[in-house]
Parts: C-alpha cells; structure tokens; sequence
C-alpha cells in the first residue's frame, strides 16, 4: 500500500499538534474527579476534501473533536415547608436528616438549614 501522507507531517504538523491538543482535553477531563471515570471519551478526526473543476487538485479540510464525559450530577436536599401564609418554601437541608442541629464548619451549632443557634466566635470576644 503506497503511504499518501504523513500525519506528524500533514499541513505542517498541524494535524498531530490538533490531535494532541484534543488528546489534553480528554486526559485533563479523564482526571478531572467530577467527571465518571468510567464514561468513553471520543476523538474524532474528520478530513473533508473538495476537487476542484478540473480534478486536479483537492481542497482539504481536517477538524479535530473531541466529546468528554459530562460534569458528574451534583445533588443535594431541600426542607419543604409552608410560610404563614400558607405558601410553599424551601431552604437547602444542611444537617444531613430534618430537625437535626449540627455543627457546622466555623465550628458554630446551626439548624438543619444552616441558621446559627450558637456562634462561638461572638461569645468568644467577651472577656
């Protein structure tokens, strides 16, 4: 089989340098930990040619694509409840089960949906 082109060397390198480019994306998307490790990513190489009227030369254009896996769902929990007037609210749940108080980062103790009850920090500064 006659070789009729050298892809490192097809349109001055680049072909491979667009290969590689999309190479990086699927890499940095495959160690991106949001992302199912699991799920395939694709690179397609599309070389699309044209003669010209007298067939004697060809018009070649090759684009590089490349589908990634998608940002993993992100999932959390809202408190429905009902205001005084009766209509519908939410807030995010935070304490991980409803009517349960937790200790939250800052190390204060807060309501199920994140509201400070204790702030140790205020009391702190009062000596």
């Amino acid at each position: 089989m006659t070789k009729i082109i050298n892809l490192s060397d097809f349109a001055e390198g680049a072909v491979a340098e667009r290969v590689n480019i999309e190479l990086q994306k699927a890499l940095e998307n495959l160690a991106d930990p949001n992302t199912d490790p699991k799920k395939a990513r694709t690179i397609t190489l599309k070389i699309t040619m044209k003669g010209d009227d007298k067939r004697d030369l060809a018009n070649v254009t090759v684009t590089a694509n490349t589908k990634l896996a998608p940002a993993k769902d992100i999932e959390t929990r809202i408190v429905l409840d009902r205001d005084g007037k009766g209509k519908v609210v939410g807030q995010e749940l935070k304490s991980g089960a409803r009517g349960q108080t937790f200790v939250d980062v800052e190390g204060d103790v807060s309501t199920d949906t994140g509201e400070k009850i204790i702030s140790f920090k205020k009391q702190g500064g009062s000596n």
